[in-house]
């Protein structure tokens, strides 16, 4: 069965730091770009970010440019989001998300090319 389990959520400071982590089991991530997006209260889903599946394409939103960054290992089936100078307005609900794709193609932002998605972590930048 295919699954991603995302981690790594919380509360959180205003200027703080997280790192998201989303883990992939019953299938390899090798074959897969990851997405990382988001969901606020009252708000449509958003892209935050991707990887293509061999990490050589990311691809952010205005939003969160020089303050997240998208990785992963595949050795260890997992892509990390390491978000830092959290803003208020980046508390969401952060899923992941697989999309099958080539060698060499670059990733996507749109969340209605995904697959697979993670059941989401709780994301709360607060005072």
């Amino acid at each position: 069965q295919l699954q991603l389990v995302e981690s790594g959520g919380g509360l959180v400071q205003p200027g703080g730091s997280l790192r998201l982590s989303c883990a992939a089991s019953g299938f390899t991530l090798d074959y897969y770009a990851i997405g990382w997006f988001r969901q606020a209260p009252g708000k449509e889903r958003e892209g935050v970010s991707c990887i293509s599946r061999n990490g050589g394409s990311t691809n952010y939103a205005d939003s969160v440019k020089g303050r997240f960054t998208i990785s992963r290992d595949n050795a260890k089936n997992t892509v990390y989001l390491q978000m830092n100078s959290l803003k208020p307005e980046d508390t969401a609900v952060y899923y992941c998300a697989a999309r099958r794709s080539l060698f060499g193609s670059m990733c996507s932002p749109n969340p209605n090319e995904y697959a697979y998605w993670g059941q989401g972590t709780q994301v709360t930048v607060s005072s």
